[in-house]
């Protein structure tokens, strides 16, 4: 048995925890493995969607001085859900969904305080990418207050196939972007809603943008650029939470 948040290393090690259907956060495999056993693993590798990051071997070498054969693995700390199983469940149980998607973002400190603020404001699920992105580990769970072992996290391989999802299924989808065509508080946030925070260096790719029903923007009236992406989710997400009260 592997526990949570554990780190297993040894290409067998990790072939194992595949096949036995183990939550893998990520695996770090040696650029240049080669041999029987790892195309094995990479025949696993095929069943899974966790992420995978092919790195030099001083990267290996400096996590452990154990064997590790070319591979270190990383048991999940949590159950990554999908939205296509999460939407359908909130329309069956009559809610009115509130989802937060983070696109890009990859400081575990700002995702743990927005799960906080998501589960404090009844968010039903957050939706992650397979790559370029946080996922969920001590740190975030930490800084989440614990946040993250209770509120739905789905990681999805195709952020544009799953805005796509989310429109079909009846979602409004607001984009928080320094584009916006108005402040934030004239966006609608009372029928089921995704909304999507972007990086704070790079924000929401365009072509995620271009799907978007709305984009919004939070005003800035000091001399600083733009605010903290935790910050900034917390003050849509409680806008969605004001007019729904509202309602």
């Amino acid at each position: 048995m592997f526990e949570k948040n554990e780190m297993i290393f040894g290409i067998r090690a990790v072939i194992e925890a595949i096949e036995a259907g183990k939550e893998i956060d990520k695996i770090l495999i040696k650029r240049d493995l080669g041999g029987d056993l790892a195309k094995e693993l990479f025949a696993a590798l095929k069943q899974t969607t966790c992420p995978v990051q092919r790195v030099p071997i001083e990267r290996l070498n400096k996590i452990t001085r154990k064997n590790h054969q070319g591979v270190i693995a990383y048991i999940s700390a949590i159950t990554y859900q999908k939205a296509e199983d999460i939407v359908p469940m909130l329309f069956d149980e009559g809610k009115n969904g509130l989802i937060v998607l983070l696109d890009g973002i990859t400081d575990v400190r700002n995702f743990g305080a927005i799960a906080r603020t998501c589960e404090c404001a009844g968010v039903d699920a957050i939706i992650i990418p397979k790559k370029n992105s946080v996922s969920v580990n001590a740190d975030a769970i930490k800084t989440s207050a614990g946040a993250l072992h209770t509120i739905p996290v789905c990681r999805e391989n195709n952020i544009l196939d799953t805005i796509k999802f989310l429109k079909e299924s009846g979602f409004h989808v607001v984009a928080a972007t320094e584009k916006g065509d108005y402040e934030y508080d004239k966006a609608d946030y009372k029928d089921p809603i995704c909304i999507i925070m972007g990086a704070e260096d790079t924000g929401i790719p365009y072509e995620h943008l271009a799907l978007c029903d709305e984009w919004v923007k939070i005003p800035i009236l000091g001399t600083i650029e733009s605010l903290n992406v935790s910050v900034a989710a917390g003050i849509l997400i409680y806008e969605a939470v004001k007019q729904r009260k509202a309602e």
